[in-house]
C-alpha cells in the first residue's frame, strides 16, 4: 500500500493519499519506483509532503510545473503549504515586474 503520490519525476513533493502523524514512515509511488521517508509534522490527507530538503527561496514542483517558492527552509518530511509556500501561478505582479504586459 502506498501513502503518497508523486506525479512526475522532477517533482520535489508528492500528495498524500492517506492522513499521517509526525515520525510517520510513508511509502510513495514515484514514477518508476517506490519511495519511503519520514514525515516530520502531520500531514493531512491531499498536502504535500518535502521529498527533499527545500531551502528558503528553492522552486517547489509538483505535477511537472513550479507551483510555488518555498518561504523558509522545508525539511524533507516536512508539510508544504500556503504557511511555507509562496505561489507563483497567475501572479499578474511577477509579470509586471519583468516589464511585461499582462
Amino acid at each position: 500500500m502506498f501513502h503518497a503520490l508523486q506525479l512526475e519525476p522532477g517533482d520535489n513533493v508528492a500528495t498524500l493519499v492517506v492522513d499521517a502523524e509526525g515520525n510517520t514512515e510513508l511509502t510513495i509511488q514515484a514514477p518508476g519506483k517506490t519511495v519511503v521517508l519520514m514525515t516530520v509534522d502531520p500531514i493531512s490527507f491531499g498536502h504535500k509532503v518535502a521529498l527533499t530538503s527545500l531551502k528558503k527561496g528553492d522552486i517547489v514542483s509538483k505535477y511537472g510545473r513550479p507551483i510555488g517558492r518555498a518561504m523558509s527552509d522545508i525539511p524533507k518530511g516536512g508539510l508544504v503549504g500556503v504557511h511555507n509556500l509562496e505561489g507563483l501561478r497567475g501572479r499578474g505582479d511577477l509579470v509586471q515586474e519583468r516589464g511585461a504586459s499582462k
